[in-house]
């Protein structure tokens, strides 16, 4: 099981970690606004910080999804501050099922709407990983 996951945006890459070991990395997609911390609903970005992976949904729309904590108190408290909703819904998630790309083809394109999204069969390899509240870390 992973005790810490780090994505690097940066790198568009998604590292699985066990007592410091990896365990998996991955090739991600992100939001077609990649940089820059989330601030709003809409904004096509991926939060940065630090989060906890708090439950799994078989049901996903993209295949499978973990949800990640978002958005915590700061980031309410910044989206108060500007007055706009700071969005919610952030998950780790497989293909889109409307793709007519290859899987691997399609992680080269950032598509989601701020959401980390692997293939499905990279899914499947990270479902039985994670755990609730494994913690994420999410950096530029």
């Amino acid at each position: 099981m992973a005790d810490l996951v780090v994505v690097d945006k940066s790198a568009r890459t998604m590292t699985l970690y066990q007592q410091n070991t990896v365990l998996a990395s991955y090739q991600i997609a992100l939001g077609d606004t990649p940089v820059g911390h989330k601030l709003q609903e809409g904004d096509q970005r991926t939060p940065q910080g630090r989060y906890l992976l708090d439950y799994k949904k078989l049901d996903s729309a993209y295949y499978r999804a973990i949800h990640i904590s978002y958005p915590n108190q700061a980031d309410r408290l910044r989206a108060q501050a500007l007055g706009v909703s700071p969005g919610g819904q952030i998950m780790i998630h497989g293909q889109n099922p409307n793709s007519s790309l290859p899987p691997k083809e399609q992680q080269q394109y950032n598509w989601t709407n701020g959401c980390i999204a692997v293939t499905n069969a990279e899914m499947d390899e990270i479902w039985p990983l994670i755990s609730p509240g494994t913690p994420i870390e999410i950096w530029p």
